[in-house]
């Protein structure tokens, strides 16, 4: 399949026409009203600094129903012990940016380029991204953000600054979630990580078929609240 370029006319092409890796398209901008598109139409964007705007819609596709979230007995413990407190859209920039930084210190690149961070920064200003935070001591110790529109959710990165925070704040997501009612949690690109925590792969058409009818949901715009559960404190003194 060709790789399209995309004109300045606010369109993409039909996901299905991906190439085999995925790649659909090049170009375009990330302006609020493309990436809600693109993420209605289950593509999203993935390139390095330096390069143009690469869109995506792979086969198959790695999601996560809420219902089928796995929680190893050594991470349900941690949790337990009330280590960290887990708040929503509380430090939305220091999430992204501390994303940003791990993918740099471990491959000397990060595809969440500056121009990436103040277009998420903007959709979350509008209600559409959201991030999780974990806290330890007062400090972030780790968190993910993403995007959500319908019954859906598009997980986009995460951190950890110390063992089991990231997994900690996607457990709790999860479960806020499902509180919620959502259907399905796009996880994009497969990871033994998210393997393990109860995602699978299933064909991008099935997908599309999900996120159609997801959204047909009302969007949960606006900033989120995290409701506390057992074994947690309520959120206090976070940011001092």
């Amino acid at each position: 399949m060709p790789v399209f370029r995309l004109p300045d006319e606010l369109v993409f092409p039909p996901p299905e026409l991906a190439e085999d890796n995925g790649l659909l398209a090049v170009g375009g901008d990330l302006s609020e009203s493309r990436l809600l598109l693109a993420y209605s139409m289950g593509i999203f964007p993935w390139y390095s600094a330096g390069d143009p705007v690469l869109w995506w819609s792979p086969d198959p596709r790695l999601v996560l129903f809420p219902d089928e979230l796995k929680v190893s007995r050594s991470l349900r413990q941690t949790m337990k012990k009330g280590i960290f407190t887990v708040t929503m859209d509380t430090a939305f920039e220091s999430v992204i940016r501390n994303c940003a930084g791990i993918h740099r210190k471990n491959d000397g690149g990060t595809w969440i380029t500056a121009e990436m961070i103040d277009a998420y920064i903007r959709l979350h200003h509008s209600g559409y991204a959201h991030s999780v935070e974990s806290w330890s001591d007062g400090e972030l110790a780790g968190g993910l953000y993403g995007v959500s529109l319908g019954s859906a959710f598009f997980g986009e990165s995460m951190f950890t600054k110390k063992s089991n925070a990231s997994k900690v704040a996607f457990v709790r997501l999860v479960e806020q979630l499902s509180e919620w009612n959502f259907s399905i949690i796009d996880c994009q690109i497969t990871t033994p990580h998210l393997l393990s925590l109860g995602a699978r792969e299933i064909r991008r058409s099935e997908f599309l078929k999900i996120l159609k009818a997801a959204l047909k949901r009302p969007v949960k715009r606006g900033k989120w609240e995290m409701v506390p559960k057992a074994g947690f404190e309520p959120a206090r003194n976070c940011f001092h």
